[in-house]
């Protein structure tokens, strides 16, 4: 059985005991999570949603928070004595899936 769900902006794709990367969730570690916005069951008989599929949630245990490797944008024009560097690392949250509640 698996689901897409909604989350951060995006639509991934989950199955029961699968470790997710999503964007930062304001969630201890060692917290619960549903996500109540799910648009596709499938498995035996596939549920779509229009949008949402009614009454479906997906419930996941936080693991860890943390920031991604940095990536590092740099900017220069030539013969002007003009260069920007700067560094980004994105936050995220790893949840296990536990359940699919269809």
């Amino acid at each position: 059985m698996y689901a897409i769900v909604k989350t951060g902006g995006k639509q991934v794709k989950v199955e029961v005991g699968q470790a997710i990367y999503v964007e930062k969730l304001d969630v201890e570690a060692g917290g619960k999570v549903v996500f109540d916005e799910v648009v596709l069951v499938g498995g035996e008989s596939t549920k779509v949603g229009t949008p949402l599929v009614e009454g479906a949630t997906v419930e996941g245990t936080v693991e860890k928070q943390g920031k991604q490797k940095k990536v590092v944008t740099y900017k220069y024009k030539p013969k002007k004595d003009s260069h920007r560097k700067q560094g980004h690392r994105q936050p995220y949250t790893k949840v296990m899936i536990e359940a699919i509640n269809a």
